[in-house]
């Protein structure tokens, strides 16, 4: 039998704290949407109020005091003792400030009477699940198919599809509802469900979305354009969706004239029907900005909407709660008690500190985006955009690159020149023929003004568009190119092809 011995090993790891979890979770959060994840915490936590409050006690020893010692931003010349930064074990979060940038830490709104104020649109736009509810409504089913309906409709996805398939549908009914259904009963009142407005909802996919909708125009306006129509999105589907139009009209018994007409009808149906009239998750196009930048005569000022940001406080209920449990005889009951009431103060004040190194974080990180693209900025010219990446504001701020790409997702500003995502502002470089770094953007803006003015029945090749970029002084390898379209979202010149 082999020894065993005990050895001893070091290891370092790295573990995140709930607070620290908290905080990215919070960076990543649009404006618009912040305001919705506050009300769900002040829900989760009755410890955590909104509104101002100006005299409550401290939570251990009965002492009055003011309310931002509980919750003012950490402090650098603070010792460890004072206060707990939660991040200072992970990256060095924020950077020393200077005493003029004090002025925007805050939780409370920084607004002042002459200030712009973005509110948050309200609308009462119907979804297109409320209208096919509507719908579904009128029509004469028994209970059991109403409630399949209604759970079909349920699960249709934002462009209206219903990517589940059947027998998904019927085991959740039986489990979730208790309804047992058969896959029959669910596609009947599915077929139903595909003959209600707009045309095309309920589909499995892109080739049953289109077929729908033709077979539904052929039976109000009969023509042979449509029947060709149906045709292709039946028998040559995959074709159709490569664009390879002279292997459609060689196997079928159409002319490439009546192939153009076939296909002028197909190119009017809507591939996302439930997009057309909104959905659950999106039902307006509205952006609120989450900064602004104004150019005073030449000097650049920042601003930080957080005007749907309410101030946020620990209930003075809460605290007094604890000072008379802290104040009463020993039991078991009694040290529950505190300990509940205690975790849901000291998750309050997370909470705020969390608000605040928030926005801490974007002003600082927007500083520096606005300070590096000063040029585009002041003028709006897209070509005086500099290469920009993620690293270069890591730099310039102190902040791990993980957070700044955080700060930079969903967030958007603006200008006088319009309102921008943050991502618009980062790009990499490259050296043209005269030895000077440019932005990417602006190769990528040469290659998509090319194809917007292209011949579209000869849409310009990878090779060609090389050949453009190389006499505007970008000598750039095609396959360079070819990664530049694609991250424009331009298909190949064969997918660009009309005849």
């Amino acid at each position: 039998m082999g020894s065993q011995r005990l050895t001893q090993t070091q290891k370092l790891l790295q573990k995140l704290s709930p607070q620290q979890i908290l905080i990215m979770k919070l960076l990543q959060i649009p404006t618009m949407e912040l305001s919705t994840r506050i009300k769900e915490e002040i829900m989760q936590n009755p410890a955590l109020e909104e509104g101002e409050n100006h005299d409550y006690e401290d939570d251990i020893n009965g002492e009055s005091i003011d309310e931002n010692d509980e919750v003012d931003t950490f402090d650098d010349n603070q010792s460890d003792d004072d206060h707990y930064d939660p991040l200072d074990d992970f990256d060095d979060y924020l950077k020393d400030d200077d005493e003029d940038d004090a002025a925007y830490k805050y939780v409370a709104n920084n607004s002042s009477p002459d200030d712009k104020h973005y509110e948050a649109p309200i609308t009462n736009e119907t979804t297109f699940q409320d209208t096919l509810m509507e719908q579904l409504g009128f029509r004469k089913l028994d209970e059991k198919k109403r409630k399949i309906g209604a759970y079909i409709i349920g699960n249709l996805d934002d462009a209206g599809y219903l990517s589940r398939p059947i027998s998904g549908i019927a085991d959740d009914l039986l489990f979730t509802q208790n309804l047992d259904v058969t896959e029959d009963e669910v596609r009947e009142v599915l077929e139903i469900i595909q003959d209600f407005d707009p045309a095309g909802v309920g589909a499995a996919n892109l080739q049953e979305c289109l077929l729908i909708q033709l077979r539904r125009l052929n039976r109000e306006n009969p023509s042979k354009e449509c029947e060709n129509a149906i045709k292709i999105i039946e028998d040559y589907f995959e074709e159709f969706t490569k664009k390879h139009y002279d292997k459609i009209v060689s196997r079928s018994d159409m002319s490439e004239e009546e192939f153009k007409k076939a296909l002028d009808i197909v190119l009017t149906l809507n591939p996302k029907p439930g997009g057309s009239m909104g959905s659950v998750s999106q039902n307006n196009n509205y952006i609120i900005p989450d900064f602004t930048v104004i150019n005073n005569d030449g000097e650049l000022e920042l601003q930080l909407n957080n005007r749907n940001t309410p101030e946020l406080h620990v209930s003075k209920d809460f605290l007094n709660m604890l000072k008379e449990y802290a104040a009463g005889k020993d039991s078991p009951d009694k040290r529950e008690a505190v300990s509940f009431i205690k975790s849901k103060i000291d998750s309050a004040n997370w909470f705020i500190d969390a608000i605040k190194q928030r926005q801490d974080t974007l002003y600082v990180t927007m500083r520096a985006i606005m300070e590096y693209q000063k040029e585009f900025f002041l003028t709006g010219d897209e070509g005086k955009l500099k290469p920009m990446i993620l690293k270069d504001i890591s730099d310039m701020v102190g902040l791990d690159v993980s957070t700044i790409s955080r700060v930079a997702n969903s967030k958007y500003v603006q200008t006088a020149y319009g309102t921008f995502p943050l991502k618009f502002f980062f790009s990499e470089g490259l050296l043209n023929d005269e030895g000077e770094e440019v932005s990417t953007r602006e190769v990528k803006k040469i290659v998509r003004e090319s194809v917007e003015n292209e011949d579209k029945a000869n849409p310009l090749t990878d090779d060609e568009l090389t050949t453009i970029l190389k006499e505007k002084g970008y000598t750039i390898a095609r396959r360079t190119v070819a990664k530049y379209r694609e991250q424009l979202g331009i298909p190949v010149a064969r997918l660009r092809k009309v005849i």
